[in-house]
């Protein structure tokens, strides 16, 4: 008794689905990444109940051991004003400073007070408190 069916079952796959799953997901993750762009350099941030997510035009970093950076690129201090000048211009002023939690608080003050002399907005980085 051969039992056979009138319907046959199509062993191919259609990978339309599937590459339409991978673009969406793709397209994703661009346009979120460009929302958070994190210093790439050792820095203890100091921790804050609120804190807020700001779109950094320069990144101004100072490490533990009172090194300076503009835009990941080490600098002096003395050099440091003419290194912002540059990394400010043709941008909208808005300066987002990367400080150890270590570091005294002359140093900001310091640098924001550069950052003001240039008409840029001035903002401190800090992670989410507990």
């Amino acid at each position: 008794m051969a039992l056979q069916s009138k319907h046959k079952v199509e062993t191919a796959f259609s990978m339309s689905s599937m590459t339409d799953i991978i673009f969406l997901l793709l397209i994703f993750f661009m346009l979120t990444s460009t929302f958070i762009t994190p210093s790439g350099l050792p820095v203890n941030l100091p921790s804050s109940k609120k804190s807020q997510i700001a779109m950094q035009k320069v990144s101004v970093t100072i490490t533990s051991d009172l090194k300076y950076y503009v835009n990941d690129q080490r600098v002096t201090r003395e050099i440091i004003e003419r290194e912002m000048r540059k990394a400010l211009e043709g941008k909208e002023g808005k300066v987002v400073l990367h400080i150890d939690k270590d570091v005294p608080v002359e140093y900001m003050v310091y640098v924001a007070g550069i950052a003001n002399a240039l008409n840029a907005q001035v903002a401190i980085a800090t992670k989410p408190g507990r």
